[in-house]
């Protein structure tokens, strides 16, 4: 039995954060019902990376929405709205992302809610808060990043801001959002009372840069100075980085230079012992290291630092990462179906007692289990 099994979810969100911690709520045994727009369902069902399409919908939206059902019906229609309130009335949790003020013109807001239902775990996902000048701006993964500062951790010191390549602000906002769920759960088992839970992009994106910030604050303001080449963060010193062997790549973490010098034959860097010194010279010193590491390949490398407990690890293609025995013990990997359809995916990477968390249910189609909802509503 998983853990969320026996719970009912009501999920109006669409797009990524707000489907991103139900996913891992249906992943952990919550029953979470979509409650979509008939016909055209959510607008993330037409949201495709690389134009890629499952059975109408778009591949990204069988990622985020496997193992969930879905209801349609429209918030707008007071007979459909009538039938949503019963089915909130029964929910364990709630959650959504329209903009701030839309719940409040369909009669779903927080107020209305938990007088239907005291216990409820009531969710919202936002793009900036409910407040501020910023409240009304589009609640996108992008725009989160780029109001954020996170562009200039990554690249070089003369790079263009560089934005993460993957919805980053998205899936630490949908972590944070299920975390919040799980604890007012908790709270709720023990007392009996619901709670409003509420997340947004620009405050997850924030705080995933905890590390940098607090370094900013406590540094007298000074921005981030990105290395002209080879490092991978802007406020570490050498020798961390990546760097070029001779048919690949090789990643360095932080050590002692010392050692690391010994082991590669680079005295002139094995004699920065003092830890100042690894960030006053990190340009010169890893400028050492890249012209010595680009002689050999990366298999040659990892054989003579590893067994020396140098923090060290291959730079991997997604071909490569496939390959890997470290990976395919993993079993990340799943099929998803829905009719004759299959889409591979990840699975839940969470496990429960040892047991992997394996869904084989791909995302549901519109309104796909309205019927049988109406039905359990009538019968009960």
């Amino acid at each position: 039995m998983r853990p969320l099994e026996g719970l009912l979810v009501l999920e109006f969100c669409q797009y990524l954060a707000g489907p991103w911690a139900g996913l891992r709520l249906a992943d952990l045994g919550a029953t979470v019902i979509k409650i979509e727009r008939p016909v055209k369902g959510e607008a993330c069902r037409q949201l495709a990376t690389k134009n890629l399409f499952v059975d109408g919908d778009s591949l990204v939206f069988h990622t985020i929405n496997r193992g969930k059902q879905s209801f349609a019906a429209n918030l707008k229609d007071p007979e459909d709205l009538a039938t949503v309130k019963k089915l909130v009335a029964r929910a364990d949790v709630m959650t959504h992302n329209f903009r701030p003020g839309v719940m409040d013109k369909l009669g779903l807001n927080y107020d209305v809610v938990r007088q239907l239902n005291p216990g409820i775990i009531y969710g919202e996902v936002s793009g900036y808060g409910k407040e501020g000048p910023w409240r009304n701006k589009p609640g996108q993964d992008l725009l989160a990043q780029s109001m954020t500062g996170l562009m200039f951790l990554s690249g070089r010191r003369d790079s263009p801001p560089v934005p993460f390549g993957l919805a980053s602000a998205d899936a630490i906002c949908g972590v944070h959002f299920a975390q919040g769920i799980l604890a007012a759960l908790v709270r709720r088992g023990k007392t009996k009372q619901g709670a409003l839970v509420e997340v947004s992009l620009v405050e997850s994106t924030i705080d995933m840069q905890f590390e940098a910030l607090t370094t900013f604050l406590n540094d007298g303001h000074r921005l981030p100075n990105r290395s002209p080449r080879f490092a991978a963060h802007p406020y570490q010193g050498a020798p961390y980085g990546v760097y070029p062997t001779s048919n690949g790549h090789l990643a360095l973490a932080m050590g002692p230079l010392d050692v690391l010098g010994q082991m590669l034959e680079l005295a002139q860097i094995a004699q920065y012992t003092d830890k100042r010194s690894r960030f006053q010279h990190a340009d010169a010193i890893r400028q050492e290291i890249a012209d010595k590491l680009k002689t050999e390949s990366t298999s040659h490398w990892l054989q003579l630092l590893e067994p020396a407990d140098v923090w060290c690890a291959e730079v991997l293609t997604y071909d490569e990462l496939r390959e890997r025995g470290g990976y395919q013990i993993l079993e990340m990997e799943q099929e998803v179906r829905r009719a004759d359809s299959v889409v591979k995916t990840l699975r839940c990477p969470i496990r429960i007692n040892g047991e992997r968390l394996f869904c084989t249910d791909a995302a549901p189609r519109v309104g796909s289990d309205t019927d049988r909802v109406l039905k359990e509503i009538s019968d009960a």
